[in-house]
């Protein structure tokens, strides 16, 4: 948990928020639509019984059917095989894995507030723009924020079952418990509000943002690490499995630009009106400082993998680069292949909505490809440093010319190098020492209006020798 303290920190100092806020814009995770329906029942049963199961699956309970003393009410941590103390967990004030919790809650304070006002929204207007996210669908209490069966799935189907002697997490799973262990399931229930989803209430258009809602930025192991109310001890490596932080954030990676890449595919999604839709920019190509006078000097560096001309605000590219790391490293076969489709797409940009739709498509393709030969992978110590080497090496350091793709580096960094303090190939007094190098790189992204590219690469190319000497 001091890991988690310490990643959270940097996260907060970063963005420029306090800790409490920070949960609290967090608390937006809500599961993926639908739960697992009919195709688990017994072929004979007549269609009216499969059609009651399948009822009764997606039946929506709410937190306070798990909340019963000896199941996962207790105040202690003490509980076997899980904690048992996971509703208090969620009701924390004070720490990040009490952020879903107060989801609800973050709209009618302050800042929610003031948002609201700015957008105009009356009740109506706040359930439907906010509450895809900031509550939970077929929940009866939308102050309990997201609860539980936002991210494990309605519980009519699994509640009575899960508990009992012999059961098993393929079992939950069949009756219609959401499989979080694999990380492209959980990449996809995140993803629909860390990152946007077509939903009511889950994509936080520009006009959103421009109203006072922080960016949107996600980054699958980080934010699960916040989250974290488990133990992984050897009943839960034998029932689901032993994580691998490595596989998560590789996952995640592909994920999250199959995610913006199918959004963007949506003409629904990709124009408001005249104009396109901002949020799939590069906030910052935009959002920098303006020199008008005789002395104006350009801040656009030039990026080999964005082949477009000055004055074109370039797609959000930070899940593309974080991704081109992966692929030299996990699947180098598709490297160059990667890399032309990353210049492809940023290319037919200046050609036309028709052309980048088809060019996203393709590049779709291969991210889904890519994350399901990560979620099969197994994945080393020796990989995990050779991303690091990757994230840092010139070929992916010349894209991080603009703020966000940065910042998803720094994420990237701390995230590996957590990984490879569970697998035991970094010890936690190592780790503290190497923190302080990676501080310099979350100080080189803390004010994206004074974001300087070259400094930027310098503290992160810092940083990894100082890993990289641990070795």
């Amino acid at each position: 948990m001091a890991d988690t303290a310490a990643r959270l920190a940097h996260m907060a100092e970063r963005i420029g928020l306090s800790r409490a806020t920070l949960f609290a814009i967090l608390a937006c995770v809500f599961m993926a639509s639908g739960a697992l329906g009919a195709s688990f029942l017994v072929a004979a049963e007549p269609a009216e019984a499969q059609a009651s199961h399948a009822d009764s699956m997606k039946r929506h309970l709410g937190v306070a059917s798990c909340a019963g003393s000896t199941c996962h009410g207790r105040s202690l941590g003490d509980g076997v095989p899980v904690r048992q103390d996971e509703l208090q967990m969620w009701q924390e004030e004070s720490s990040p894995t009490g952020a879903h919790s107060r989801a609800y809650r973050a709209v009618y304070q302050p800042r929610g507030q003031a948002i609201v006002r700015r957008l105009g929204l009356d009740s109506a207007g706040v359930a439907r723009e906010c509450l895809g996210c900031h509550a939970e669908p077929g929940a009866s209490r939308v102050e309990d924020g997201v609860g539980c069966e936002a991210c494990h799935g309605d519980a009519g189907g699994w509640i009575a079952g899960h508990y009992t002697v012999g059961t098993s997490h393929e079992r939950n799973v069949s009756q219609g418990m959401t499989d979080l262990a694999d990380p492209q399931v959980r990449a996809g229930v995140c993803l629909d509000c860390h990152f946007g989803g077509t939903a009511e209430g889950q994509f936080v258009h520009h006009r959103i943002m421009g109203a006072g809602h922080p960016r949107v930025s996600f980054e699958l192991d980080l934010f699960s690490t916040l989250q974290q109310h488990w133990n992984v001890d050897a009943d839960y490596v034998e029932r689901k499995g032993r994580p691998n932080a490595l596989r998560t954030w590789a996952v995640g990676q592909a994920e999250s630009l199959n995610r913006s890449l199918s959004l963007f595919e949506k003409p629904g999604l990709a124009n408001d009106g005249m104009f396109p839709e901002f949020y799939f920019f590069d906030c910052h190509s935009c959002h920098r400082r303006i020199y008008d006078g005789a002395d104006a000097r350009a801040t656009k560096v030039a990026n080999p993998f964005r082949p477009i001309p000055p004055g074109y605000p370039p797609y959000n590219d930070e899940n593309m680069i974080m991704l081109a790391a992966a692929v030299r490293v996990l699947a180098p076969d598709m490297a160059g292949a990667y890399d032309g489709q990353v210049r492809a797409f940023h290319g037919a940009m200046t050609q036309g909505r028709e052309q980048a739709v088809l060019e996203a498509a393709k590049m779709r393709s291969t991210a889904k490809a890519l994350s399901t030969r990560f979620a099969g992978s197994a994945f080393t110590d020796r990989q995990g440093f050779a991303m690091l080497d990757a994230i840092a090496s010139e070929a992916v350091a010349v894209r991080y010319t603009d703020y966000e793709g940065a910042v998803q580096s720094v994420m990237a960094m701390d995230t590996l190098l957590s990984g490879l303090v569970t697998q035991g190939a970094v010890s936690q007094a190592q780790a503290s020492s190497l923190r302080l190098d990676i501080n310099r790189a979350y100080a080189a992204v803390k004010e994206p209006n004074s974001f300087d590219p070259l400094a930027f690469r310098a503290a992160l190319s810092s940083a990894v020798r100082a890993i990289k000497g641990m070795r």
